[in-house]
């Protein structure tokens, strides 16, 4: 039994757009989310009002550039793609998350 669909958990989005932009090289939003979704195997739900916002956020921030293109339906669309300091940002934000779910994960086993 798959779980329900779930909100995102905060502050871990621009880790998985970032990811995603690794594995995936450039992809529409559109594609974005529903890769993050595939992975996530439904635990997650990613709509318009979550995904676009963070993707301008990380555009601003400079660690996502775009570029308009075509997509697979002959569709115009920006694609985005990871740039030199949102490698560097995946790598801290990676570096900070393994280390919260190390802390969590000894708090969850710790006897009490």
């Amino acid at each position: 039994m798959t779980p329900p669909e779930a909100d995102v958990p905060y502050g871990t989005l621009d880790l998985m757009v970032l990811k995603t932009l690794v594995a995936m090289g450039p992809l529409h939003g559109y594609g974005i989310a529903r890769r993050i979704e595939q992975v996530a195997q439904g635990a997650l739900a990613l709509n318009q009002g979550t995904i676009y916002p963070a993707l301008l956020r990380l555009e601003q921030k400079g660690w996502i550039k775009s570029a308009w293109g075509t997509s697979e339906n002959n569709r115009r669309a920006r694609f985005y793609s990871i740039t030199a300091a949102g490698r560097r940002q995946l790598a801290a934000e990676t570096r900070l998350w393994e280390r919260t779910v190390t802390i969590v994960n000894r708090l969850l086993e710790h006897e009490s």
